[in-house]
């Protein structure tokens, strides 16, 4: 009987002594946005992303443009051409106008894919810079603070932190 209260009593307190030290974890926060968008590569791939933004406006403009001549001048002419002539008129200008739309489609899509592109290597850098800052500052659990998470105000910024591992 005394036996059993003291292995009890030793395996309560085995419990708690591991509970304690679970519960000393070092938790700190970082504003992930903020530290992606002070990197220099962030910015050139922002500069890569407006460029082809123009360029595909340029096109849809260009396209959008001969859409506009087109059906000013079948308007104009309408009045002078068989009713034959005035439909397939009016499905080549349907047909324009598709192509317009897919094009659209079709450049969101690739602007879409090209920001994935650019931005996965800068994301993992600067996860890579953030575990490596972390782990040799002994910090358990880092929360990313742009994602709305809860922060506790005790828990150490690394924002300054892993901007001067990166350079920036």
């Amino acid at each position: 009987m005394k036996q059993l209260k003291t292995l009890l009593l030793a395996t309560a307190l085995c419990i708690g002594t591991v509970s304690f030290s679970q519960a000393q974890s070092k938790i700190a926060h970082i504003n992930t946005q903020d530290l992606i968008t002070a990197m220099p590569e962030y910015k050139a791939a922002q500069t890569q992303l407006e460029t082809l933004t123009k360029s595909y406006q340029a096109e849809i403009q260009n396209m959008a443009t001969e859409f506009q001549n087109k059906v000013k001048q079948y308007e104009a002419e309408a009045p002078t051409k068989t009713d034959e002539e005035n439909a397939k008129r009016g499905q080549e200008i349907q047909g324009m106008q598709d192509n317009i739309r897919q094009y659209q489609g079709q450049a969101q899509q690739d602007m879409q894919t090209k920001e994935m592109d650019l931005l996965k290597p800068i994301t993992e850098k600067a996860k890579t810079a953030i575990l490596k800052v972390s782990r040799a500052q002994g910090f358990d659990y880092v929360l990313d603070s742009s994602q709305g998470v809860a922060i506790l105000t005790d828990g150490k910024n690394l924002l300054d932190d892993v901007k001067k591992e990166l350079g920036i």
